[in-house]
């Protein structure tokens, strides 16, 4: 008997269920608060012991059409994010325009492909720290032709390349530095310094990153030796796969990757020294966008047209974050959003602050299944994870971390991930395939995750 397939339903489709599922919350619990004071850094904080319930006359009765128009409301209430994601996708659109991110890659691939080893440590460090800092993902689409048929010809596979590309990408996602889409919105969420921790997380990066070169070079190693020992072994490579031209790396796009890390180093300082927010976040990267352009030699018409689309290539993104700040506003407008942390803390308080912290990453991981775009999870479970983070004994600091880790590296497990299953189905791979190969890997990085929130829970990191 065939077994039906699963069709997991649209991020879209699966926020709105949430939205319904946050009203009939409204109804079904009781309304209640914890009382919240300013902690040291002038920052509120929820003061454990303090939930009480409303009496029943106090409690606000939403309409059925909070449903709808908590959509607006939470764009409304997400703007600054929003307006701030098109601004940089038009920005990495200039930047894509100028041949600099393909030059890069392509020169190497080139430089290494008689070095194996060297080829895939460098691949993935270009690939974990393009997404540990500006977060990319969807930009490294474009390569997974180039990859495959660059490893296959050295005497790998295409599960090797996959490899290599997507543990890159997972680990830079997974213990990002400044990612605009995960970092920088759940700490704003929760309360925290901006670009705060970077020490600790810089340490994670290079942790996570050993492993991954070395899960990814001892599959490739074996398969180098033994053909037969592939995952895809008898499953043949997609058509059309060849190892396709790059643009030079020139004077001019080695100017173009300059300025845009000292862009990206101007935005650190400014974070840290001058209190930079989202407006000079993003006017850095509307100026950048002008530059690079310049740089570039690309005309203003053409700019502007490159920039727009960059932009509109994130208006699902910036959608997704808009439908899950409604489910905030569902909850809070209903007044039970204290009754769900309350009903999640009491279990989390029993395993003391150390299992709780692993807790909250084993439940971040859970939703990343359902809701696998970062910045969408950051608005729906960070409003719950931040106060949950003051009732169970840990920093806020860790509840973002616990975050990123579930966010993270589930991206390169879950089937809901459209970049994951875009990557799979240009390279050909199966998805039972990659699971055999990445499950043990993310079983390592379980493991590994669990550990560091511990040690970050044990040193009171914040």
């Amino acid at each position: 008997m065939k077994l039906p397939r699963l069709r997991v339903p649209h991020t879209l489709v699966l926020l709105f269920a949430l939205i319904v599922l946050a009203y009939l919350a409204t109804l079904a619990l009781p309304a209640g608060g914890y009382q919240r004071v300013e902690n040291e850094h002038g920052r509120e904080q929820v003061v454990p012991g303090t939930f009480r319930t409303l009496p029943a006359e106090e409690a606000p009765e939403l309409p059925p059409t909070a449903i709808f128009t908590a959509i607006p409301e939470g764009l409304a209430a997400a703007q600054d994010i929003v307006f701030f994601v098109f601004l940089i996708g038009g920005a990495f659109g200039v930047f894509r325009a100028t041949g600099a991110p393909d030059a890069a890659i392509g020169r190497l691939l080139d430089r290494f492909r008689h070095r194996p080893l060297a080829l895939v440590v460098g691949a993935m460090a270009a690939f974990a720290l393009g997404s540990a800092t500006i977060g990319m993902a969807e930009e490294y689409i474009p390569f997974v032709p180039v990859l495959v048929a660059l490893f296959v010809a050295l005497g790998f596979d295409a599960v090797t390349a996959v490899g290599v590309l997507c543990v890159g990408y997972g680990v830079g996602y997974g213990a990002a530095l400044i990612n605009p889409f995960t970092v920088f919105i759940a700490q704003e969420i929760a309360g925290v310094e901006q670009a705060s921790g970077l020490g600790f997380r810089s340490v994670l990066l290079a942790v996570f990153f050993v492993l991954g070169v070395v899960h990814v070079w001892r599959y490739a190693r074996r398969v180098r030796r033994d053909p037969a020992a592939s995952l895809v072994a008898d499953v043949p490579l997609p058509e059309g796969l060849a190892v396709t031209e790059h643009p030079p790396l020139d004077g001019r796009r080695i100017a173009v990757l300059a300025v845009t890390l000292a862009a990206l180093a101007l935005l650190v300082a400014g974070i840290k020294l001058w209190g930079w927010y989202l407006v000079e976040m993003g006017a850095l990267f509307l100026a950048l966008s002008l530059v690079l352009a310049a740089i570039g030699r690309i005309g203003p018409d053409r700019a502007a047209r490159t920039f727009a689309d960059g932009a509109a290539e994130l208006t699902t993104t910036a959608l997704l974050i808009g439908f899950a700040r409604a489910i905030e506003v569902v909850l809070a407008e209903g007044r039970v959003i204290d009754t769900v942390v309350w009903a999640i803390a009491q279990p989390l308080q029993e395993l003391g602050a150390h299992a709780a912290a692993v807790g909250m990453f084993l439940v971040q991981s859970a939703v990343n299944f359902l809701i696998p775009s970062g910045s969408g999870q950051a608005y729906v479970t960070m409003p719950l994870m931040a106060p949950l983070a003051d009732l169970v004994g840990v920093s806020r600091q860790v509840a973002v971390l616990a975050f990123q880790f579930g966010d993270g590296f589930t991206n390169i497990l879950v089937p809901t991930n459209v970049v994951l299953m875009g990557i799979l189905a240009i390279a050909g791979v199966p998805y039972a395939r990659w699971l055999r190969f990445v499950l043990p890997f993310m079983l390592q990085v379980m493991v590994v995750c669990s550990l560091a929130l511990v040690v970050a829970v044990a040193i009171g990191w914040s």
